[in-house]
């Protein structure tokens, strides 16, 4: 039996949101993406929640939440736990209204969330290995102080919040066709595909986009009812929720069209595109609707809106993130060459690379290693190449020059 809000949710319900919400969010920007529309043979367009207050949609469904306190509620404060988003929304709603916040954050939080969260006014505590550990400690905390503990996603008034993103995207691109929403714990999802099926119907339709290794809604839908999943590693650690809510799960199973995933490959690859071609910084979670679109995981037919959810990255994060999405487009390679030790092979081979157009970017030249033979060097070069096709004649050229390459 699936758990269903207490009241069909109407497109006044999320109007009445929209008032509250609109006292502390931004109307986000629309932007259109030529690179996409190219790619996919329909306009699309980004809806860059990326550049919201704190960085993320969560002000939204925080202060909806927590506008609706009582007096007396507000007197015993608020408590939340997260790695980053929630938490910094849930910090700016509570200096906007007056209400102490103490959040709790896993010990290995980053340390720019850590900070922004602080600077916002909340207090911040660092407990547990794992988030799990980290909810159990704010709940506890809850039960001892009396605060309101402030859920990231199961909540109506949370999800009201979140939904206000849809009211915008409607204003914004009133032809819309298809939304793209990526899917953690499923409070924007749910709140955007909720508002808009009341609004428009089968005109509109709205699709969920999550992490491959923490895909609880895919999971889920096919059970029928919130199911828990083991979450594997993956950098859009922002959408990595091994259960979906209850709430949120029954409005998006009523819904959204379908739930797709991508791997960090593609997500990786979609942060560079949004970087290069639309000047967009986003975290791996704000980047997977444009990564579904990349790779083909959605084809929509009409116009298209993707919602860019947050670009709360960390900026080594970003850096590792960048390199490893232009490895995975293929525009930067590390090949391994064994050479005979004697003067002029790293010059051939250089040059070999250069009449590809190939640019070296970094050499390791090593006489040392347990698989070298007496005589015999290890090169790796690091190559920057426009694309697969480059980096065909780039190894096609080193081996009319007599060498035999990996890739690493």
């Amino acid at each position: 039996m699936t758990n269903l809000p207490p009241a069909k949710l109407t497109v006044e319900d999320f109007e009445r949101a929209a008032a509250i919400v609109s006292s502390v969010a931004h109307v986000t920007p629309i932007l259109h993406s030529n690179f996409l529309t190219q790619l996919t043979g329909v306009e699309v367009l980004l809806k860059a929640e990326n550049l919201q207050r704190t960085g993320a949609f969560k002000i939204r469904g925080a202060y909806h939440r927590m506008s609706k306190l009582t007096a007396a509620e507000r007197k015993k404060g608020v408590v939340a736990a997260s790695a980053g988003n929630h938490a910094q929304g849930v910090a700016l709603a509570a200096k906007k209204l007056g209400i102490k916040a103490t959040i709790f954050m896993p010990v290995g939080a980053s340390l720019p969330k850590f900070d922004a969260t602080k600077n916002y006014g909340a207090q911040v505590v660092l407990s547990g290995e794992v988030f799990s550990e980290t909810l159990h400690s704010a709940q506890d905390y809850a039960a001892k102080t009396g605060a309101i503990f402030i859920p990231p996603y199961d909540n109506l008034d949370v999800i009201l919040g979140q939904g206000t993103v849809g009211l915008e995207v409607l204003d914004q691109v009133p032809d819309v066709k298809n939304v793209i929403v990526a899917i953690g714990g499923g409070g924007l999802a749910a709140g955007v595909a909720t508002y808009l099926k009341a609004a428009l119907g089968k005109d509109v339709k709205i699709w969920g986009v999550q992490a491959e290794n923490a895909s609880s809604y895919v999971t889920s839908l096919r059970a029928g009812k919130p199911t828990e999943v083991k979450t594997k590693r993956t950098i859009a650690d922002g959408i990595a929720v091994a259960k979906p809510g209850k709430l949120p799960f029954a409005l998006i199973q009523q819904n959204i069209h379908r739930v797709v995933t991508v791997n960090d490959d593609q997500i990786a690859q979609a942060i560079v595109v949004l970087s290069e071609r639309s000047k967009q910084v986003v975290e791996p979670a704000g980047a997977v609707g444009v990564a579904a679109l990349m790779s083909g995981a959605i084809k929509p037919k009409g116009k298209t809106v993707v919602v860019l959810c947050g670009g709360n990255i960390d900026p080594l994060l970003m850096q590792k993130v960048i390199g490893h999405g232009l490895s995975a487009s293929e525009r930067y390679t590390t090949i391994i060459l064994m050479l005979p030790d004697r003067p002029g092979q790293l010059g051939k081979a250089a040059d070999a690379v250069a009449s590809a157009q190939g640019n070296v970017v970094e050499v390791l030249h090593t006489r040392h290693g347990k698989d070298l033979d007496i005589g015999e060097v290890e090169l790796r070069l690091s190559v920057e190449t426009s694309g697969h096709e480059h980096r065909v004649r780039v190894l096609q050229a080193l081996k009319d020059a007599g060498f035999q390459a990996k890739i690493e």
